[in-house]
């Protein structure tokens, strides 16, 4: 693979953006970037967003195939709460995350 653009920069495969200060924030690879509808869904972002839940001690979160938006985000939990439920953290995603953000699985 062709790592060096033509005008002498790197293409590290990370996906980022430059805020209003100037200062460039990197998200998550672009490889492991979900698209769903069209839409990016960057894991990074998900498991940030979970791993706020006072119940949750480690997640991770991975694309699947879907065939209506062809692919759907999934997480993979660990437990800080035995008492934690499915039915509480998708609530807890409903609450925190735009409608094609939120895991389906």
């Amino acid at each position: 693979a062709k790592v060096m653009t033509k005008d002498g920069f790197f293409k590290s495969g990370d996906m980022g953006f430059m805020d209003e200060s100037g200062y460039t924030k990197i998200v998550d690879r672009k490889k492991d970037m979900i698209l769903v509808s069209g839409f990016n869904v960057y894991p990074n972002e998900l498991e940030e967003v979970v791993a706020q839940h006072p119940g949750v001690l480690e997640v991770a979160a991975i694309g699947v195939p879907d065939e209506h938006s062809g692919e759907v985000p999934k997480l993979f939990v660990v437990r800080k709460d035995p008492a934690l439920t499915v039915e509480t953290l998708t609530a807890y995603c409903r609450e925190n995350l735009t409608g094609y953000k939120r895991p389906r699985y």
